[in-house]
């Protein structure tokens, strides 16, 4: 059943990569807040090593993770096979949220298809690989990605996505500040 790694090994990679979803999730600290859960699609994650994954992270109606984030850097990804052998395989880590606009940004976009709405990149430091069976998962056949947000995105334009993040992505639904709201807060003092 359950399996616990110190970091990803080639089979676990090799796994990831054949999933078409991921989910992330987070939470806030003091145990009132709400547990957060996204599934995410599309291209947008990479492996950076056996123990650091990314994600290129678009905009949303929310920004849940990053304001779990800046408050305490937990976070699971977590991908299951709907297709073939049935298993689930979590990364647990430390996560931290990179903006547009920095050097870690530049570094790291060009490992990505930078797809219209793509507002920061999270990059998740793992210390548990976590495998299980899955044995209840139900299969589900890939048909495509859907292109709604990414249409949305681009007739948004990036004044419209700005004015978008700042209003609905500054702040957790638990009030606690993103990192968007800490860099637009900077600029505003500044």
């Amino acid at each position: 059943m359950g399996k616990v790694f110190e970091m990803m090994l080639p089979e676990h990679e090799a796994f990831i990569a054949k999933q078409h979803m991921f989910f992330v999730g987070s939470a806030p600290l003091d145990g009132e807040g709400h547990v957060n859960l996204s599934p995410k699609g599309h291209d947008v994650l990479r492996i950076l090593s056996p123990i650091e994954v990314a994600y290129l992270d678009l905009t949303g109606s929310g920004n849940e993770t990053s304001a779990h984030l800046e408050e305490n850097g937990r976070i699971t990804l977590m991908f299951t096979a709907f297709e073939g052998p049935p298993m689930i395989l979590r990364l647990y880590g430390q996560g931290r949220v990179i903006l547009p606009g920095t050097q870690d940004w530049e570094d790291l976009a060009t490992r990505f298809t930078l797809l219209p709405g793509a507002r920061q990149i999270i990059v998740v430091n793992v210390h548990v690989v976590k495998t299980s069976c899955g044995f209840s998962v139900p299969f589900y056949t890939y048909e495509g990605e859907r292109d709604t947000l990414q249409k949305w995105a681009a007739n948004k334009g990036e004044q419209g996505l700005l004015d978008y993040r700042k209003e609905k992505n500054t702040v957790s639904m638990d009030g606690l500040t993103t990192t968007i709201g800490q860099k637009l807060s900077t600029d505003t003092a500044s």
